[in-house]
């Protein structure tokens, strides 16, 4: 039996600065102090806050890659407005080859490649919150665009490479047609927790404590 509490709540006063508090942990062999990140991820829990980068991207399979070695379930709570198409794509790569139950929890918004990622959780353990949403749409031009003709070509090619891509996976997970995925990703698509398991993208709205 592991009890928890935190160490020393008076000296923060704002909730900004909770997941670097110190949390006294007690267990058989004595107290220990961690991280509340530290201590969530002891517990099997994964939050993936913020954009989607490289630097994010490398600590969540840092953290997968531990959980496995553990032979732990996951629970993935995801508040994400998106980010870089290969970085997410190295986590949609992680959490489609876990060989233990994995929870994704939609606990805010997941956009763009965020959405993605919790629509490839695992079918029947999708879920998200009741005011939470999702937004999908075709993948964004960043950096600068211009140069040559065949730069620019090529440029286009690419990103309709990267279209296919993200659509063909997301129309996989979803149980939709490659033409309702092209037609649902024209425009910035929010959808509302009972859209979001109406589409397919999530399984079930959930309250947090269920």
């Amino acid at each position: 039996m592991i009890k928890n509490e935190l160490f020393n709540k008076a000296s923060f006063p704002t909730f900004c600065n909770l997941l670097s508090t110190d949390v006294i942990t007690e267990d058989c062999k004595g107290q220990h102090q961690l991280s509340l990140n530290a201590l969530h991820l002891f517990n099997g829990r994964i939050l993936l806050q913020g954009e989607i980068n490289s630097q994010t991207a490398d600590m969540f399979l840092s953290a997968m890659l531990y959980l496995s070695d553990e032979e732990k379930p996951v629970d993935i709570y995801i508040d994400s407005p998106g980010g870089e198409v290969y970085a997410g794509l190295k986590m949609i790569d992680a959490v489609l080859s876990y060989k233990h139950p994995i929870n994704m929890i939609c606990a805010g918004t997941a956009a763009s490649m965020a959405a993605v990622l919790l629509a490839c959780g695992q079918k029947g353990r999708r879920f998200i919150l009741p005011h939470s949403r999702v937004m999908i749409h075709e993948p964004l031009i960043s950096g600068n665009s211009g140069g040559s003709a065949s730069t620019i070509e090529k440029t286009a090619k690419s990103i309709l490479e990267i279209k296919d891509l993200i659509n063909g996976i997301l129309a996989k997970q979803t149980g939709r047609t490659i033409t309702e995925i092209n037609n649902a990703t024209l425009f910035d698509n929010f959808m509302s927790a009972e859209d979001a398991v109406k589409f397919g993208i999530c399984d079930e709205v959930k309250n947090l404590f269920d």
